[in-house]
C-alpha cells in the first residue's frame, strides 16, 4: 500500500498531479493518444469554441460572467448582459483564449509548465487569479466541463478512427478532463481538516 502525504496533496501542485495521474493511470500512452488526435482536432477548434460559446450564451447564469472586464483585455467592456453579443471584441478575446487552451491540450508536453497552466485555468475563474470581478460558481464550471467533455466525445466518435484508436483516445481525454476538473475544483475548496 502506497503512503500518501495528504497535507502535501493540498500544498504541492506537482505532488498532487503526480498522485492523480498514477491513481487514474494517466501516462505516456494517454499523452500519445491525445497528441495523436491533434491533426484531427486542431482544424475543428474554431467550431468547438463556437459551440461552447453558443452554450454559454444560452443561459444568463453563464453569460453574465462575460460582462465584467476579463483579465488581460484592454478594450471596451459590454454595457449590459442584454446588449452583449458574441461578436463583441472582449468575447473574441475570450474565444481566442479557449482556442489556445484546446490546442495546448493536444500539442503541449505534459510537464511542469503544462501542470501549472492547467492549474491556472482553474484559478483564473475565481478571484484568486486574473480579474477580481470574476467569480464563476463551481456549478457553472462543472456544467461547462460536462459540456466540453461531451463535445469532445462526440467529435472523437465522428473522426472515423479505427476502434482501438477511438477507445484509447476517448479514455485518454476522459482522464485528462478529470485531471483538469480537479485542478478547477481545488480552487473552490473550503479548508478541510486532514489527518496529521
Amino acid at each position: 500500500m502506497q503512503k500518501i502525504d495528504e497535507q502535501k496533496l493540498e500544498s504541492d501542485l506537482a505532488y498532487r498531479f503526480g498522485y492523480l495521474t498514477r491513481f487514474m493511470g494517466f501516462g505516456e500512452d494517454d499523452i500519445s493518444a491525445i497528441h495523436g488526435a491533434a491533426e484531427h482536432l486542431a482544424p475543428i477548434v474554431p467550431q468547438l469554441v463556437d459551440a461552447v460559446y453558443d452554450k454559454l450564451f444560452s443561459y444568463d447564469a453563464t453569460k453574465r460572467h462575460f460582462v465584467p472586464r476579463q483579465s488581460g483585455y484592454e478594450g471596451e467592456v459590454p454595457e449590459s448582459l442584454e446588449s452583449l453579443q458574441q461578436d463583441h471584441e472582449m468575447i473574441e478575446f475570450r474565444k481566442q483564449h479557449l482556442g489556445r487552451y484546446l490546442v495546448r491540450l493536444v500539442t503541449n508536453p505534459y510537464d511542469g509548465n503544462m501542470v501549472n497552466y492547467l492549474d491556472l485555468v482553474g484559478k483564473m475563474h475565481t478571484p484568486k487569479a486574473g480579474s477580481k470581478e470574476l467569480n464563476v460558481p463551481l456549478v457553472q464550471m462543472n456544467a461547462l466541463m460536462g459540456f466540453v467533455s461531451d463535445a469532445l466525445v462526440a467529435t472523437i466518435l465522428g473522426l472515423s478512427l479505427d476502434a482501438e484508436t477511438t477507445s484509447r483516445t476517448l479514455r485518454a481525454f476522459n482522464k485528462l478532463l478529470w485531471l483538469q476538473n480537479d485542478l478547477i475544483t481545488r480552487h473552490y475548496q473550503v479548508e478541510t481538516t486532514l489527518p496529521e
